[in-house]
């Protein structure tokens, strides 16, 4: 439930101090009574932004945890499980910023393009919020797209999920540059017009503004 909530979330902790959260040494803590004041709704936010919630039975002053078991059934766990999703997300929606892409790479990559060309990430697929292109603003082509894939679609090792850029290439170089470790033929793209690369430090933040650039460019045409 709570990785669900705060996936692809950042804390605002000017926004978490407006809320009710305290500071206490490497962490911000907030408390609300739930279901008729039964039970305490304790939360923690660490400063690298993990988020930690438990629910303690007031008359025991013991966890209780049968809400966090999906086979657990009846009205009143049902109450509890609601009240307890329901606070956390409004916690995720008043002190959170949305941040899909994490990678240094990725977030300095967001600043270059909007810095050069004005444009902002287009995310256009309700049903693939972590994937998102730029466009050019003249003739509205595509000239990149970031997104977040598992590793087994990019063919490498893990089990996690990466980030990549995809960008047009002229054909001509395609040979000389993809090696299906740091350089990918086009994910989800034309193959014999678009490379990927993986945002994982392996290819320097700066020649991949490069490839932007170029990119941006192609789509002129």
């Amino acid at each position: 439930m709570i990785d669900e909530i705060f996936k692809y979330k950042e804390p605002d902790f000017d926004k978490l101090r407006k809320f009710g959260f305290v500071e206490n040494k490497d962490r911000y803590q907030f408390e609300q009574q739930i279901v008729n004041g039964q039970f305490t709704l304790k939360v923690e936010v660490e400063k690298k932004g993990k988020v930690f919630a438990a629910v303690i039975d007031n008359d025991f002053n013991e966890e209780y945890v049968l809400h966090l078991q999906p086979s657990a059934a009846g009205s009143f766990i049902g109450q509890i499980r609601q009240e307890y999703d329901e606070c956390l997300q409004k916690i995720a929606d008043n002190c959170f910023n949305t941040v899909i892409f994490r990678s240094p790479q990725a977030k300095e990559l967001i600043k270059y393009v909007h810095q050069k060309y004005s444009n902002q990430l287009e995310y256009l697929w309700q049903k693939f919020p972590n994937n998102a292109i730029w466009r050019r603003q003249d003739n509205k082509k595509w000239y990149g797209a970031l997104l977040t894939v598992k590793c087994e679609k990019l063919g490498i090792t893990g089990n996690g999920e990466v980030e990549i850029i995809d960008l047009r290439v002229n054909p001509e170089k395609l040979p000389s540059i993809i090696d299906n470790k740091k350089y990918f033929a086009g994910y989800h793209m034309n193959k014999k017009h678009w490379i990927t690369i993986y945002l994982n430090g392996s290819v320097d933040t700066e020649e991949i503004k490069q490839h932007i650039d170029n990119s941006y460019k192609i789509a002129e045409i």
